[in-house]
């Protein structure tokens, strides 16, 4: 069965110090032919969610690493007239070497591991956004390492706090990316956001113990954290639920008064794409404790990272 990655943990913690370090390899040597390791493979994308940062990443990180990305429309596919995914998946596994993913039901996500022999990663579910995480910590390895230091090191002890939708796949995901990269994760958020208590099932089985708090008060969850960060607070499918959502999460805006409580060395992460004015501040958002788009950058090499770990 080939190796797949459907969730943080699905690698141990030397593995994922392993892919930082891998990841500052890919971005320093980019280019470098000897990293094709890919060479003559097939890789699939298939996206049931419109995206801009995971599309490109992927399909210009699988050209770097020498295979081919075949974008596939799931609504000309015959599992858009009800092929099963099971059938599918073991036709796939016949052609292919890889499938990205970025979907709604994390379970399908799952259903093409099971069923098929070809590697999956998750590119994003409604529960779980892993490949955002590994790109976010090493973004902030980057800043924090010291010269000569492991970048899995540099992160140990550091908290982060999220605002917003605690029970977003990118809460849960920090959650599980903490824990494995030894970090403290602070989340807060409207009474009903809090994450899914599935989430603790999540890390017992990967023998992680519970590194999280969450509360419905900003401001405590803010004190002395070493990073801060916020997502979008009306997701893909969550339309319908827009008026209230932004009612309920006004007091959850990442601002200027929430981030002199935090660490004045500071840094602000989103996944993207940002709604300024409402999780964060244009202030914020475009200020120098702002890391955006070197952590947008990063999705590139942590996803070639990734890849080429699990071809191995």
């Amino acid at each position: 069965m080939k190796k797949s990655f459907l969730k943080s943990t699905d690698f141990s913690a030397s593995d994922a110090a392993e892919i930082l370090e891998l990841a500052r390899v890919l971005k320093r040597d980019r280019g470098d032919p000897q990293h094709r390791v890919l060479d003559g493979q097939t890789w699939a994308l298939l996206f049931h969610k419109s995206s801009t940062r995971t599309r490109i990443s992927f399909e210009v990180g699988l050209h770097e690493l020498g295979a081919h990305p075949m974008i596939l429309d799931a609504n000309s596919m015959q599992m858009g007239r009800g092929e099963t995914i099971e059938d599918t998946a073991k036709v796939m596994s016949r052609y292919i070497h890889g499938l990205i993913i970025r979907t709604f039901d994390h379970q399908l996500a799952e259903n093409f591991v099971s069923e098929g022999n070809l590697h999956v990663v998750n590119a994003l579910t409604d529960y779980l956004h892993p490949c955002q995480i590994y790109a976010d910590i090493f973004t902030l390895a980057e800043q924090w390492a010291k010269p000569g230091e492991p970048l899995a090191d540099s992160v140990k002890g550091k908290t982060l706090s999220f605002y917003g939708d605690c029970a977003s796949n990118m809460a849960h995901s920090w959650i599980l990316g903490g824990a494995l990269f030894g970090m403290n994760v602070r989340l807060s958020g409207p009474k009903g956001f809090a994450p899914d208590p599935a989430i603790d099932k999540e890390l017992a089985d990967a023998g992680l113990e519970k590194n999280y708090e969450f509360s419905e008060d900003p401001m405590a969850i803010a004190e002395g954290a070493d990073a801060v960060y916020t997502d979008v607070w009306v997701s893909m499918g969550d339309e319908e639920e827009r008026e209230t959502r932004l009612q309920v999460m006004k007091p959850y805006q990442v601002n200027k008064a929430l981030m002199d409580r935090a660490s004045d060395k500071a840094f602000f992460l989103h996944c993207l794409p940002a709604h300024e004015g409402e999780e964060v501040s244009s202030e914020i958002y475009h200020s120098s404790q702002s890391i955006v788009f070197d952590e947008a950058e990063n999705r590139l090499h942590a996803q070639k990272a990734i890849m080429t770990f699990l071809a191995r």
